[in-house]
């Protein structure tokens, strides 16, 4: 199988061409510090060619969700130093998704105050998990141009802490509705700043976050997760294909380690100016390794490589699920199925629990 050659990732050889996509698991402690459990969790998966970590808040304000982990403190920095050998010396490497949520976050979780977004406009038609269960999401403050700036700084601060922490390179979390992806699109950005109005300006906040962050650590560390036609968290855009096809055009001039993109998880009846194949549409608009996620098995992961577009597939509940998917997947074996009512917040049960493979049984497969 194709899925099971290894290719490299800029100067780093990876043992397949499967990826563990960031998938929040709320398991920090209430500071924000991976615990030992969690070292175990990504040690368990470090079958995967790439491991990309869970969100990890670039500081107190990206704070959206509870237990979930940072990476702006140095005891946040120097727990995530175990998971990063621990991945290591199972032979793997894993890049850390930068996140801030903007306004996808409750102010019980802020100690009061509002979250953040281009513009005051709230989420619509959802709810936030919160500490004190499910709430209406509430209308944000809006960033000043300064503020905007020092969000960037952030960013490039966080992407060095990465480093220090043993990370081999960083993915800025563009995608999903989240404070980059609020900037990408028209329902959630009405700003007359630098940062809204035109497709260029509204482009510009994740372009200098990108380019600060390969000014800090330098080429074929830092890729981007984008989701150009996904209208969750109340995303929309008015002109999806000319505005991302400018932001690939952006990317392209950087030298990135890749660009991760998701399908369509939506339909997109309601959206028929939306392009139907983001692979097809975006993809082939750069020299960059493509990593292509959303809904991908064994076989069609398979097929998608075989276009020849994308170099990689990334998997988000199968490995979840399955800690030694690379191997299941070569002896065409049997799935565990991913408990969705474990996936956030817990311990170790619906975590470091899901069985590996009897070896025994398929010996001679």
């Amino acid at each position: 199988m194709k899925i099971l050659s290894e290719t490299t990732l800029g100067k780093l050889k990876l043992k397949n061409k499967m990826a563990m996509a960031p998938m929040t698991r709320s398991r920090a402690n209430s500071k924000g510090e991976v615990t030992d459990v969690t070292v175990l969790y990504y040690s368990q998966r470090a079958s995967a060619g790439l491991i990309i970590s869970e969100g990890i808040n670039i500081s107190n304000q990206a704070l959206g969700s509870p237990y979930t982990p940072g990476l702006y403190t140095q005891e946040q920095i120097d727990a995530w130093k175990k998971v990063t050998k621990a991945v290591h010396d199972n032979g793997s490497v894993i890049y850390a998704q930068l996140w801030h949520t903007g306004r996808v976050g409750h102010s019980i979780l802020k100690n009061g105050e509002l979250p953040v977004a281009p513009s005051a406009i709230a989420i619509e038609g959802q709810q936030h998990f919160t500490g004190d269960g499910m709430k209406d999401y509430e209308t944000p403050r809006a960033l000043s141009t300064k503020e905007v700036k020092q969000i960037v700084q952030d960013y490039k601060q966080a992407a060095i802490n990465a480093m220090e922490a043993g990370f081999d390179g960083v993915e800025l979390h563009a995608a999903f509705g989240y404070l980059p992806n609020q900037f990408l699109a028209d329902s959630a950005n009405q700003r007359t700043d630098e940062y809204g109005g035109s497709i260029e300006n509204r482009n510009r906040f994740v372009l200098e976050v990108m380019e600060q962050m390969v000014l800090a650590i330098g080429s074929d560390k830092v890729g981007i997760k984008l989701s150009p036609t996904i209208p969750y968290n109340s995303i929309i855009h008015n002109e999806p294909t000319a505005q991302f096809t400018e932001l690939m055009n952006g990317l392209d001039k950087m030298p990135l380690a890749y660009i991760h993109l998701m399908n369509a998880l939506f339909p997109l009846d309601k959206l028929p100016h939306y392009p139907k194949n983001v692979l097809e549409t975006f993809g082939k608009l750069t020299r960059h390794t493509i990593i292509a996620n959303g809904g991908y098995n064994a076989e069609t992961g398979e097929e998608e490589l075989e276009k020849g577009i994308a170099k990689i597939i990334s998997y988000g509940a199968l490995f979840l699920a399955n800690p030694d998917l690379p191997k299941r997947f070569q002896l065409n074996a049997e799935l565990n199925a991913a408990d969705r009512a474990t996936m956030y917040g817990g311990k170790e049960k619906g975590y470091t629990d899901y069985p590996f493979l009897d070896h025994k049984q398929y010996a001679g497969a």
